[in-house]
């Protein structure tokens, strides 16, 4: 093992949550997309609000929202933030729906987890809504595309540049 400690263990290999206090709060930003893929049929219901237990996309938003502000509770060692905003958009394919995520703060650590977590839970809700038109649905694809903020600065994953973007 190096000599870097692990952060969210104390020196007697205790969980512990890390101490930010020291920290100065400073604008920070995470962006996260995921992936709820599904039959062709099943994406035009949800295109044309034709589903029926209803407001597909309008669901999974609230819920996106909900979620990003309950991460500390589902998360352990996951610090309660201030969250400034939180932005959930959609974009409908052939055979998908892609969820973007974008969360806001100051405060003296990252909301990535809040990105992601609003991603995965919009999407479950997309999952849960649609489940009884289509059984084969599977989500995918959940990852970080882009982080600002913090003593790391920003960050994009890796060949995010080329690849189409949701107008937040």
């Amino acid at each position: 093992m190096s000599d870097r400690s692990l952060t969210h263990l104390d020196p007697l290999g205790r969980a512990r949550m890390v101490d930010v206090t020291p920290k100065e709060a400073t604008h920070r930003r995470a962006t996260a997309r995921c992936k709820v893929f599904m039959l062709p049929e099943t994406t035009a219901k949800v295109a044309s609000n034709a589903m029926t237990k209803g407001d597909v996309l309008g669901a999974a938003r609230i819920a996106g929202i909900q979620a990003a502000k309950r991460t500390p509770d589902l998360i352990p060692l996951c610090h309660p933030l201030l969250v400034g905003s939180i932005y959930i958009n959609f974009t409908i394919g052939d055979d998908y729906v892609e969820i973007e995520s974008q969360v806001e703060t100051v405060d003296r650590t990252g909301v990535e987890m809040e990105a992601l977590m609003a991603c995965s839970v919009a999407a479950l809700t997309v999952y849960d809504m649609c489940k009884s038109a289509d059984r084969t649905m599977v989500v995918g694809e959940l990852a970080l595309w882009e982080k600002v903020g913090g003593k790391s600065g920003i960050w994009k994953r890796p060949g995010a540049e080329s690849l189409p973007g949701l107008n937040l």
